[in-house]
């Protein structure tokens, strides 16, 4: 008779996946093939973070056969006009967007997407600006950066892997929590962790000197214990961030600097681009809102509709 077990999903290789036992065990298990098959959109059914029922047969090999409820998860689209989704990291308790305004610089829009996605599905994120001794050499584009995101609503952690800056507030964020670290390849997630915990031997990377682009050093989602509690969960760079099941209609309900002027808009079904009376509008025009960020909400709307067709 197969033994069955309940267990967290600890490290995803897209085809193999380490499952931590009650026992702190690590079996190494596959999926079972009927799992692939219940309609699941997403290019990886199971990720780290999932809770999962494992049966171990007479062989000794070990299968997921279920998948308990998630509580949350960190989606975006598959690739460009898919519609297939990625599932970064499931059941998490915040989000750290790792950035860097040089070598490389992290997309404004990017970080914009990443930011709906979280207030979507419920995620608290707060941006980890990573290589902040060099950001200290153009003062004027770092407090440009700090001033739009502290606007929005969120909270900007400034920290410097390479110089120890940062680095403990950064761990008294993480500790007792498990944590999704994202962001594109090169900002320093690796190098950051090592800081947090040297103890994760982690792999780090060197930016492309030639492209300005980071080198891929994570291949692979992985959960770390952290020595003063809570997990942190290392995922592969990431290039874009397509949104996924975020309709026109409610997109601007996660854009919380949008929120505390929608409601004065003169319609109760205001797009938010051309009507009149239109109190984002407004609040752009006066500089209430930033107007990056009213572009990237356009921009999204744009694709979403390019995604309909």
């Amino acid at each position: 008779m197969a033994e069955r077990f309940e267990g967290l999903v600890v490290r995803s290789t897209g085809s193999w996946y380490d499952v931590r036992r009650e026992d702190g065990t690590i079996v190494e298990s596959r999926i079972r093939g009927k799992l692939r098959l219940k309609g699941v959109r997403s290019t990886n059914p199971v990720v780290v973070g999932d809770v999962v029922q494992c049966e171990i047969d007479e062989m000794g090999e070990c299968a997921i056969v279920d998948i308990t409820p998630r509580r949350n998860y960190i989606i975006r689209r598959a690739s460009n006009l898919s519609k297939e989704s990625h599932i970064i990291a499931a059941n998490i308790d915040q989000a750290a967007l790792v950035v860097s305004l040089f070598a490389p610089r992290t997309a404004w829009e990017f970080v914009d997407r990443f930011l709906v996605t979280c207030e979507a599905y419920g995620i608290p994120v707060t941006i980890v600006l990573n290589k902040i001794d060099l950001a200290r050499q153009t003062p004027e584009a770092l407090e440009e950066f700090v001033a739009t995101y502290l606007m929005a609503g969120y909270k900007v952690l400034e920290v410097s892997a390479t110089e120890g800056i940062g680095i403990d507030r950064l761990r008294r964020l993480l500790q007792g929590k498990t944590t999704l670290l994202s962001g594109n390849s090169g900002v320093g997630k690796s190098s950051l962790i090592n800081a947090i915990d040297p103890s994760i031997n982690t792999r780090t990377g060197e930016v492309s000197s030639s492209h300005h682009k980071g080198m891929h050093t994570t291949t692979f989602s992985q959960m770390y214990p952290l020595e003063e509690g809570g997990y942190i969960i290392d995922s592969p760079g990431i290039k874009g961030f397509g949104l996924i099941d975020i309709t026109p209609d409610e997109l601007a309900r996660y854009f919380p600097d949008f929120m505390r002027f929608a409601p004065e808009c003169g319609f109760y079904n205001c797009t938010h681009t051309h009507e009149p009376k239109c109190a984002i509008l407004r609040a752009v025009e006066e500089g209430e809102i930033v107007a990056s960020r009213y572009e990237s909400y356009l921009k999204i709307l744009e694709e979403d509709d390019k995604y309909r067709k």
